[in-house]
């Protein structure tokens, strides 16, 4: 087992670097930059995210570019929008950015900076990366932690129930609901939760925004779980409907698979307990499945499906974070994050991988070819 986790972790260092040079080339073609960002701010027609120029590292080249770039050279320029603007303050911003270098040379400068977790400043918020995440990441854990849970809990004893029951009234209605609530987008989900529940045009029970409540600090301790619990059930239930309805479906395949072996009709021809070969002999085996697609549930829970319900619900975490870096052209953040996200989900896969060998001995991972 100590070889294959090796050989998986030397495999790592490749698939980070694939992963990062295929994302920074694609930049390299995608419209729009920092610089540019910039210059739109400057000519009134920014249409990003969010206007966060001011009081920023590149805050004070804004200035001097608005009191000196009217009426000087208006030649051409690689920037769209930067004729009447002084060229002298276009370098600037260049080197501000880091754009005064060949595009392989920054791509070599991010990754040795990455490899010693130095991501550097947000080009837009006078912060260093790491504590805007640190600081963002609280609300996606507390979303995508609640989130795993309630759909392992209601998924897998409903699956195993479904399974059991395979071909009954309730196997039948249940994957009605399933099947429906599948079909439904999580964000779609969501803006139906606020209207019914959030004051949109029905009932007025949870609150909008945010996971507490402006008077959270002078709450008791039992007030503050309360609160935290209200505004967490809405962005809850719908970041859990497509996890919810995957899961199920999965564990009562699975189990329904192994039910249906010769080892099991040997089991309860032998006298064993219903419970007993279920759970003793079924549940390891079929959960095998579950496990393999724990590391996506998990990467997705806490970083792809969060992106728009915390878009939705004004949750300040790391979903919005990455929208908002990508609309702002925040390359600092985007790659950042990309790298960060990529290096979870490869170690939580790896995780995965040496949990199979705890639930079936059987594995044997040390003759496997990676």
């Amino acid at each position: 087992m100590s070889a294959y986790i090796l050989r998986r972790l030397l495999l790592m260092i490749p698939t980070l670097f694939g992963i990062m040079l295929v994302s920074f080339v694609v930049i390299q073609f995608a419209p729009g930059g920092p610089v540019e960002r910039v210059i739109a701010q400057l000519s009134g027609s920014d249409t990003g995210a969010t206007s966060r120029i001011s009081g920023t590292p590149g805050g004070d080249f804004v200035s001097r570019g608005m009191e000196g770039g009217a009426g000087l050279d208006g030649g051409a320029s690689k920037y769209r929008g930067a004729q009447g603007l002084d060229p002298e303050f276009i370098k600037q911003l260049e080197r501000q950015f880091g754009f005064d270098k060949p595009a392989y040379e920054r791509f070599a400068l991010m990754l040795w900076n990455y490899v010693r977790f130095d991501f550097g400043k947000s080009y837009f918020r006078d912060v260093s990366v790491i504590d805007l995440i640190k600081e963002k990441l609280p609300v996606s854990i507390s979303l995508g932690f609640w989130m795993m849970l309630l759909a392992y809990a209601v998924s897998i004893p409903l699956g195993i129930r479904k399974a059991v029951h395979d071909g009954t009234r309730f196997d039948a209605w249940t994957s009605g609901v399933i099947i429906v609530a599948y079909a439904i987008p999580g964000f779609l989900f969501a803006i139906l939760l606020i209207i019914l529940f959030a004051g949109g045009s029905f009932l007025d029970w949870f609150p909008l925004r945010g996971l507490k409540s402006d008077n959270w600090a002078l709450l008791p301790w039992y007030s503050k779980i309360i609160d935290y619990f209200w505004h967490l059930t809405l962005p809850l239930v719908a970041m859990s409907l497509s996890a919810f309805t995957t899961m199920t479906l999965l564990t009562k395949n699975s189990f329904l698979d192994e039910i249906r072996k010769q080892y099991v009709l040997t089991a309860r021809a032998k006298g064993c307990k219903n419970a007993r070969v279920l759970y003793g002999h079924v549940f390891r085996n079929a959960m095998l499945i579950i496990i393999a697609g724990f590391p996506s549930t998990f990467v997705a829970a806490f970083f792809a499906e969060s992106l728009l319900i915390e878009t939705i619900f004004s949750l300040d975490g790391l979903g919005l974070l990455g929208f908002e870096s990508i609309m702002n052209r925040d390359y600092a953040v985007t790659f950042a994050t990309l790298y960060i996200f990529a290096l979870v989900g490869l170690f939580v896969s790896l995780i995965s991988d040496v949990v199979y060998t705890l639930v079936d001995p059987r594995i044997d991972f040390e003759a496997r070819e990676v």
